[in-house]
Formats: C-alpha cells, structure tokens, sequence
C-alpha cells in the first residue's frame, strides 16, 4: 500500500519537472525507494548519486540503505526521510537553476568550466553550487545569487560530486566554513579538497595541444614514470632552475 505524504510534500514533488531529478521522485513515490540498479538499467543514469544529489537540491530529503542487487551483492537504495520534521518544511528547495544565471557566469567569466578551465560550449556546461545544497542550502534569500553557482563540465561535475559526497563536511559537519576554503568551491583560492590537506592542479590538452600531450606521454613512458610524475618532475627542474637564476 503506497505512503500517504503531507500536502505541500506532495505540491513540492510535482513542481520538479527536470527529467533526472522527477525520475527519481516519481518511482520512490510508486515504489517506495529506488536502487543504484534501477536507476542505471532501468533508467539509464550511468552515476546514481548526481541524480539523487539533483533530488536533495529540490529541498526533498532523501536517506540511504542497502539492499540486495540482482547478483546477490548489497547495493544502495533510496527513499524520502521524515517529511514530516519542521527542517523539511523550512527548507526551500531549488526548482531549477535560471537561464539566466548560465547566461551572467558566461558572460562575466567565460564560456569555460570552472575547474577544467577549457573553453566549452554553452550547452555543455552545467550549473552547479559552490557550496553543496546539502551543506548550504540557499540561504535565506529568495533571490539567488548568481555568484554562488559555478560552471562545470560533465566529468567535473561527477568528480566534485564524489568528493563532496564522501566529505566529512558533507556527511556530518554542515559547516558552511568548510566549503567556503574547499576547492571544489573556490578552485582558484583554497586552502584544502574536501578537507583532505591535498593541491591540485587539472590540465586540459585541447586541440593543437593535444600533440604536445602525446609527446608528453611518451617521454614519460620512456623514464618509466606515470604522465603526474613526470609532469611534476619538469616543473620541479624548471623552479630549481629559476631559482638558480636569481
């Protein structure tokens, strides 16, 4: 026998119309909880937790457990935590992120993802919070500040979504802090990666670059070294050789 739900539970879940995150609603409120199995075979999304991340961004709360797969191993599914709670009734949610926020990132920093860095087409770029709606939420404003949002690519956006989903911070802390000095947030000035004491530095070889790339590749197969070694290795001998120069 399906659940019954409160009211304005219920007005918040059809006011989702994005196809990844209506999916997910649409076959908990049907069946009860959904599985990682389900929404890669049966719906086709190859990275479940960015679908049920869509899900929480709604304002909708969702809870994880485990069940068995069809090849007997234990797997993760999900259903909606207590709605009932004065949290859920506060929270408001996003319904979807504005035209118009693409088009003010775009036009203030560029046609490019925020990690990465390359250029890219407009359509496929991505909106993303700096700091995840599960540990900030959207304020108390009810505008939305197009600032707090970030372009990413797609595998940028699955990267930063594990990170994130495997954080302290995002698991237990809720310290908006956190994220304010976290990479993922702000890659061109922070202080830590998912509060892990670790500096990253992602290239892009496009285009007439991509030769330089492979010439990169193959010296580095012949110093027996994987390309990150070798990479760190020249700029290594080019800093000892700048600072020789001094």
């Amino acid at each position: 026998m399906p659940q019954k739900y409160p009211k304005e539970f219920l007005e918040l879940c059809r006011s989702v119309t994005a196809k990844r995150p209506k999916t997910v609603i649409d076959h908990i409120l049907k069946h009860g909880h959904i599985t990682t199995e389900e929404l890669k075979e049966k719906y086709g999304y190859n990275h479940p937790p960015r679908a049920v991340r869509d899900v929480r961004e709604h304002g909708i709360p969702l809870e994880t457990f485990r069940v068995t797969g069809s090849d007997g191993r234990k797997i993760a599914a999900y259903r909606f935590g207590d709605v009932t709670k004065k949290r859920f009734r506060k929270l408001s949610g996003r319904t979807g992120l504005s035209k118009k926020i693409k088009e003010f990132l775009i036009e203030k920093y560029g046609c490019k993802c925020f990690i990465y860095l390359e250029d890219m087409v407009e359509s496929e770029l991505q909106i993303d919070h700096r700091i995840p709606y599960e540990v900030g939420g959207d304020g108390k404003s009810v505008e939305l500040n197009p600032d707090d949002f970030m372009l990413l690519s797609g595998s940028a956006n699955r990267a930063k979504s594990w990170s994130c989903e495997h954080c302290e911070n995002w698991q237990a802390l809720k310290k908006k802090e956190i994220c304010l000095s976290c990479y993922w947030a702000y890659p061109e000035d922070y202080s830590h990666v998912a509060m892990r004491q670790v500096r990253r530095a992602d290239l892009i070889w496009q285009g007439k670059e991509v030769e330089q790339y492979e010439r990169l590749k193959k010296d580095a197969k012949k110093s027996g070294q994987t390309i990150p070694g070798f990479v760190k290795e020249i700029i290594e001998k080019a800093i000892k050789r700048r600072n020789t120069q001094q």
